[in-house]
């Protein structure tokens, strides 16, 4: 028995060590199998972004697409509503302009869906992309300084100026001259000189011909008359005065004939001036414009360009949130004139009849000169960014942007 026992034990001893060595290698096969996948359900976007395809080590490009964040399914693209030739919904569903033949362009380049929604104006175009409502704002929206910072814009694609429509009116100068005679002021003005010029001609004719013979009433009249007519106009005052204070009051009568005279003339060319039927001449800058009921969109950079002009210039700026309205408007005396980009004040004229366009005139065009793009969401994958970027200025290159 104790032979047998020291044989069982030593068969023991021998297979106990290749028993612990095929527990080791089956612990180490699993371990690592579970700990992999343990950390990919934990963080399955910190281990995507680790995986980068081989083939693309020394390509950074490669690589930068490798790494970046898949492109959303559905893209949610914003369109300025009633701002032709740019951007413009004619019916439900139907949108026409250059903005948007650019957007899809792009968008069947780099194979983009997306969902369009529409705008009434610019600023709530471009609260909507910075509050990321939408992925995009299609439409002419200008890269204006003060909206630097705050939205975020691509790569422009084109440049455009502001300009203003206004009618023309060849027989405004003789309108405004008359009107200005009969204006209220001037005759205040006449009234005031005629006033002073028959208290002077009482004053002479009490000095000159109290003595002389009575007669009848009429008489008299005439006596007054004739002293009242020569110092209001000038000539014959030397045979209406013999006295030393007739010749004072004569002297003083020329004093208020010519002050008066001046303030006549100064108060029709006032009259005139502020008159906006009288400027034959095409304005060339907002002082040009004083006076004038403005036609603007609301939002946009002329409004905040009328918003900017000094008060000096007292320009009213009429909110008008379809400009295509604008030319009835103009030729019915609504408005003085129009401010929007040339572009598209241009568009509105073309589309008026042959004998509205006639009647209207663009005037300052190319004024503020400035760039324009489409806004993006802040939270717009920078890859994608570069994707519409790219596609931009390809379609420069390809002649499909001025």
């Amino acid at each position: 028995m104790p032979l047998r026992r020291q044989a069982l034990g030593l068969l023991l001893a021998l297979a106990l060590p290749a028993t612990a060595t095929a527990a080791a290698g089956a612990s180490s096969t699993s371990l690592p199998t579970t700990a992999a996948t343990s950390a990919t359900r934990e963080k399955p976007a910190m281990a995507a972004a680790a995986v980068v395809p081989a083939g693309t080590k020394g390509r950074p490009e490669a690589a930068a697409t490798a790494t970046a964040m898949p492109t959303p399914i559905l893209l949610r693209v914003g369109v300025l509503d009633g701002s032709p030739p740019c951007s413009d919904q004619l019916s439900s569903g139907r949108w026409q302009g250059r903005a948007l033949d650019l957007w899809e362009a792009i968008a069947s380049r780099e194979q983009l869906p997306f969902l369009l929604r529409s705008y009434p104006s610019a600023q709530a175009l471009l609260e909507a992309t910075r509050r990321d409502e939408i992925d995009v704002g299609v439409g002419c929206l200008t890269i204006a300084p003060e909206r630097l910072g705050i939205y975020r814009f691509s790569l422009p694609f084109q440049e455009a100026g502001l300009a203003v429509l206004l009618p023309t009116d060849r027989l405004g100068a003789g309108r405004a001259m008359l009107q200005a005679v009969l204006s209220p002021q001037l005759l205040r003005v006449v009234l005031g000189y005629l006033l002073v010029i028959a208290l002077l001609s009482a004053l002479v004719w009490w000095d000159e011909h109290r003595h002389d013979s009575p007669g009848d009433w009429r008489g008299q009249l005439r006596r007054y008359a004739l002293v009242f007519q020569v110092l209001a106009s000038g000539p014959g005052t030397n045979v209406i005065v013999t006295r030393t204070r007739g010749h004072g009051l004569v002297l003083l009568s020329w004093l208020v004939r010519i002050i008066g005279a001046s303030l006549i003339v100064s108060t029709i060319t006032l009259e005139v001036l502020q008159n906006p039927s009288a400027r034959g001449s095409q304005p060339r800058s907002l002082a040009d414009l004083a006076g004038l009921h403005i036609g603007v969109r609301p939002g946009s950079i002329s409004a905040r360009w009328l918003e900017d002009a000094p008060a000096e210039h007292r320009i009213t700026a009429v909110p008008l949130p379809d400009l295509s309205k604008g030319p009835a408007l103009l030729l019915g005396g609504g408005l003085d004139a129009l401010l929007a980009d040339e572009q598209q004040l241009r568009w509105i004229r073309q589309q008026a009849t042959a004998r509205e366009r006639l009647r209207l005139q663009l005037a300052m065009e190319g004024s503020r000169k400035e760039s324009q793009a489409f806004s993006l969401s802040p939270r717009l994958e920078p890859a994608l960014v570069l994707r519409i970027d790219r596609a931009i200025s390809q379609a420069k290159r390809d002649g499909l942007l001025p």
